[in-house]
């Protein structure tokens, strides 16, 4: 059965702030140079039976949106397909995000979702450790943690 998606609202901090913590360390996120606090972003929640279960997180700047977090067993798909959908709504051509060279697991998922890897930041997950030094060294298969994957999803009118 598919999870409710609803807008993330500020009676969700507590539990997304738990949520991230667990998932990236923190609620603080590093992309391209840019420290996100991801609790004070606009998302959305996936619940399953009125409990949450997922949230992911965005940045629209102008055209674009930048999905900064997502996180939740089985409800990715969901949670991403209500943030293109907001996205087109909202007026963007493009949503992106970035992952980091380790993450496997989640290269593979954007790309069953159509997204296209666009870019690859040499070093920039080395540089993101001096606003984050909670990144760890080495991730997914023992992988060193060192490069930001840039991936996009093209919004055509």
């Amino acid at each position: 059965m598919a999870p409710l998606i609803r807008p993330y609202t500020p009676t969700d901090t507590d539990w997304a702030k738990t949520l991230l913590t667990a998932h990236f360390g923190s609620p603080k996120v590093v992309s391209r140079g840019t420290l996100h606090d991801a609790t004070t972003l606009p998302g959305f929640v996936a619940e399953a039976d009125k409990t949450p279960v997922g949230l992911i997180t965005y940045n629209i700047t102008d055209t674009q949106c930048e999905v900064v977090t997502i996180t939740g067993p089985g409800v990715g798909a969901y949670l991403l397909a209500a943030t293109v959908e907001h996205a087109r709504n909202q007026g963007c051509h493009r949503l992106w995000l970035i992952t980091t060279n380790d993450n496997t697991h989640a290269l593979t998922f954007y790309q069953r979702q159509g997204w296209d890897l666009s870019a690859l930041h040499k070093n920039a997950v080395t540089e993101a450790r001096k606003l984050k030094p909670e990144i760890p060294r080495t991730g997914e298969n023992n992988i060193p943690i060192r490069h930001e994957l840039e991936l996009e999803f093209l919004l055509h009118s």
